[in-house]
């Protein structure tokens, strides 16, 4: 194996336990921490721009691979419709042997191709389950701060309405009191008149 295509193996292995990483069950404020400095740091950042120039050339490769099976399979349906026999086993190795190193590079490129969109994708879904999840809890406070905000109001409504009905009855209590004062001036001025009378009456009749 050349050094680019062990290369690509090391990224394919990589991947994969990544890939392992990012679906193993953690803690949720561990995962949490982890993936905001994920998405935060710089380096994080910079080793990303450089891993999609790297993919750039794995996709190169993996075309230059899909040529080379290409071209395999068209050397042998050639030799295949000229009736040529291949009745060397050197020939046959040959063959067998370019047909097997251009399947396996073409296979090796390909998965970590596919692995890498699928790590993207796994982790696109894994900020985008932590940011909901921080909506919820958001949500959640603010529907029971909510809650206690409206078990205020009625208990302020409530007190309202008491002190709308004891205004009633102070209402009521000082018509009645204004009605009794008025009441007792009149007695005491039919008091006073009567008094007055009785005290007249004696006058007249020395």
């Amino acid at each position: 194996m050349t050094l680019y295509y062990t290369l690509v193996f090391v990224i394919l292995m990589v991947e994969m336990v990544s890939f392992f990483f990012l679906v193993t069950p953690l803690p949720f404020n561990f995962r949490r921490r982890l993936f905001h400095f994920i998405s935060t740091s710089d380096i994080i950042a910079r080793t990303q721009h450089t891993l999609k120039i790297v993919f750039v050339f794995i996709l190169i490769l993996f075309i230059d691979s899909v040529n080379r099976v290409y071209r395999v399979q068209q050397d042998v349906s050639a030799s295949g419709s000229t009736g040529t026999v291949i009745t060397t086993g050197a020939d046959r190795t040959e063959i067998q042997a370019r047909k097997f190193y251009s399947q396996r590079n073409m296979y090796l490129c390909g998965f970590t191709l596919f692995l890498s969109i699928i790590l993207n994708r796994t982790y696109v879904l894994i900020v985008d389950l932590l940011a909901t999840e921080d909506k919820l809890t958001t949500l959640k406070k603010s529907a029971v701060s909510a809650s206690a905000i409206a078990s205020k109001d009625e208990e302020i409504a409530a007190l309202k309405a008491e002190l709308k009905t004891k205004d009633v009855d102070l209402e009521t209590l000082r018509k009645q009191c204004e009605g009794l004062s008025a009441e007792y001036h009149k007695l005491g001025d039919q008091l006073n008149a009567l008094e007055s009378a009785g005290s007249d009456t004696p006058k007249k009749d020395m």
